[in-house]
């Protein structure tokens, strides 16, 4: 996949594309780019995918936080993943959210030589969101681009799968239906930094995770079966969510992990936690020992989780 910004300093091939935020890159996201890419196959042209670094939503509201599910940069990593020949990376701006649709299909098709556009099948672009499909069709038939309505993905289930009931889930601490959501396991991406260093003093030693996106959601509070990804290697870790309480030594919420089988030093080093199943809600004990001993519970059933 070739990432492409208003910028490049390219010729722009005539291609099938799709529009959206594509938070997550989710199962429903894949079915609507796994469309463009048959459509731009049967036509001989490029399939792309435009989307935008910035929550739209965040830049017209500047105290707006939109939780995502991925950064930018992750975003765009799973976008590669699905084959698409082109990303197209447009800033959204005050100017952008001001245009028509029918102002902004004639940018796509003369500026970015879109001669197909896929719209999801419950998607409205543009500043009058009255306009839909129909208008669409119309505006592109003036204009020469070929507009196609796309099928809508089914899970074969009661759940209706997007970026919105998936951040439901991981607020809930369901990352289990967050996975099958998204076909794949919800992960945080940071940088070890230093804690309360009381772990170690217990006898589980925890690496704390600074999350690279400030934006990206956390999942709720409580203690998870994870990976952990250092230097390209996995790792099984028990994971907690929370504010400590039986330690009572901030007020901060902390991710930390138990890393198993792992004692080296990676202050500073990137981090990649995935999560696998949620296990138990934030607990507050009586004493230390209390909590040492429900750890131990946790590490072995955890283990047991992730050897399955």
């Amino acid at each position: 996949m070739q990432l492409l910004t208003e910028t490049s300093n390219i010729t722009f091939c005539p291609s099938v594309a799709t529009i959206g935020f594509f938070d997550g890159v989710h199962r429903g996201h894949r079915y609507l780019i796994e469309q463009v890419r048959e459509v731009a196959a049967a036509r001989g042209l490029a399939s792309s995918v435009i989307t935008f670094p910035v929550h739209p939503r965040k830049v017209m509201q500047a105290d707006y936080r939109p939780e995502l599910l991925t950064s930018c940069e992750e975003k765009v990593a799973l976008l590669a993943e699905t084959g698409i020949d082109y990303c197209m990376m447009l800033e959204f701006t005050p100017e952008v959210a001001r245009l028509s649709a029918k102002q902004f299909m004639h940018i796509l098709k003369e500026r970015y030589q879109v001669q197909v556009l896929v719209v999801g099948y419950d998607h409205r672009f543009g500043h009058n969101r009255s306009e839909g499909f129909e208008d669409y069709v119309r505006y592109g038939q003036e204009m020469g681009m070929e507009v196609l309505l796309a099928h809508a993905y089914s899970s074969g289930e009661n759940i209706t799968v997007s970026s919105s009931m998936i951040r439901h889930f991981l607020q809930q601490g369901n990352v289990s239906s967050a996975a099958e959501c998204l076909s794949y396991n919800f992960f945080l991406e940071g940088t070890v930094v230093g804690g309360y260093r009381v772990g170690r003093k217990i006898g589980f030693p925890t690496a704390n995770l600074r999350v690279n996106d400030p934006d990206k959601i956390i999942p709720a509070d409580g203690v998870y079966a994870v990976y952990v990804f250092l230097d390209g290697v996995r790792y099984g870790g028990m994971l907690s969510i929370g504010y400590r309480p039986t330690l009572a030594n901030g007020t901060d919420r902390s991710i930390e992990v138990n890393i198993f089988h792992f004692s080296a030093d990676i202050y500073n080093q990137p981090m990649r936690i995935s999560f696998v199943r949620y296990m138990r809600p934030e607990l507050k004990f009586d004493s230390v020992e209390e909590l040492i001993a429900r750890i131990r519970q946790d590490e072995t059933e955890v283990k047991t989780v992730l050897e399955k």
